[in-house]
């Protein structure tokens, strides 16, 4: 049967990144017999530019439509001067909402030929392997009431809400569990239960959902040492599932422990299996057109879309397998260079990949 997947270019470095994950799924197409049809739409700053809207609903109709959606990043500093319901992340915060992306997979995942890449030491971060689990559409993102009001004595004040259900936070705990049990068999779970009752309540109801999995090892933490044990001794850690703005602080540190936020792919899933995928990395608006940005972490997404909304698992060793080969040959893009090692650019290091599958 033939799957629909929905691209979503969006802004900045965007369109490069997600054409060398596009040449990736015609390789698999072409040679490996991957059954999907694909499909390409507006999102972000350029849906605005179009039609007047960061998520047409034409867009969501068909990401409603689709088996699976690659977006490659929204944003950039010519629309930070818009209200906010016409800004590029409105359209992401849409899709999140719309699809009910709930569950937010981040793999931290430090391959060795990167070891001398990542900011610690390499004897610190060698074989590391995290899983971060993030909730998605709930919390201080989507809380209300929010806003900035002026006060009687004309002072502005600005306010957003904090808070989850019983049922959100089970929900995403047990995506942790699962997860942990096909892995190390551990979750920490990351809260600021000692400062705000609603991470009290989230605490309370983890471990609730805990006793479901005798199996898998439970343990907690404050946020703020969370933050800290990820640069002291991150292979501590196996899943980590926490809120939606903690766990979007947590992954972009955890990034930087696998030598370039530029190697870290995400996987966005509602109840059915259906998602998202898209590299962690933003729109990098610095680099966008320059053919310098790197596309691993875009086509790692795509590795994670074969596994976890394709069903073709093998496939997506394969996909990983291939970004591991072109390592091994030494190729780099500038974010990960090394002395020793050849620095390319976007669409080089797109064709490695390809070239890698290809045999």
């Amino acid at each position: 049967m033939t799957k629909k997947i929905l691209i979503l270019p969006g802004d900045g470095i965007g369109p490069e990144i997600v054409a060398e994950a596009v040449k990736v799924i015609d390789c698999l197409r072409a040679h490996h017999g991957l059954a999907v049809e694909t499909e390409h739409a507006l999102v972000g700053g350029a849906a605005y530019e179009a039609a007047g809207s960061p998520l047409p609903e034409a867009t969501l109709a068909l990401a409603r439509e689709a088996d699976a959606v690659l977006l490659g990043a929204v944003g950039g500093p010519q629309w930070d001067a818009l209200d906010r319901p016409l800004r590029p992340e409105q359209g992401l915060l849409g899709l999140r909402a719309g699809l009910e992306l709930f569950a937010n997979l981040r793999p931290a995942i430090l391959y060795p030929q990167l070891a001398e890449a990542s900011s610690l030491k390499p004897e610190v971060v060698a074989g590391l392997d995290i899983l971060i689990v993030r909730e998605l559409t709930g919390g201080i993102y989507f809380g209300r009431p929010r806003g900035v009001e002026t006060l009687p004595d004309g002072r502005r004040r600005g306010f957003n809400t904090l808070v989850y259900t019983e049922d959100e936070i089970r929900r995403i705990a047990r995506v942790a569990f699962e997860a942990a049990r096909r892995r190390g068999r551990r979750v920490c779970s990351v809260d600021k239960a000692n400062v705000l009752e609603c991470t009290e309540l989230w605490r309370q109801v983890v471990t609730e959902t805990a006793a479901d999995y005798p199996d898998v090892e439970l343990s907690h933490m404050y946020v703020d040492n969370a933050a800290m044990q990820l640069v002291r001794a991150p292979k501590q850690f196996d899943v980590m599932v926490t809120t939606n703005m903690f766990g979007d602080i947590l992954s972009d540190e955890a990034a930087m422990l696998t030598g370039s936020i530029g190697m870290l792919p995400s996987a966005s899933l509602n109840a059915e299996g259906r998602g998202m995928y898209e590299p962690i990395h933003g729109s990098a608006p610095d680099i966008a057109g320059r053919g310098v940005a790197n596309p691993l972490a875009t086509i790692l997404s795509v590795a994670m879309m074969l596994r976890h909304s394709l069903d073709e698992p093998e496939l997506a060793a394969r996909v990983e397998a291939a970004v591991g080969e072109v390592l091994d040959q030494g190729l780099r893009t500038a974010d990960i260079a090394a002395p020793g090692t050849r620095e390319v650019g976007t669409a080089e290091m797109g064709d490695a990949v390809v070239a890698a599958l290809r045999t």
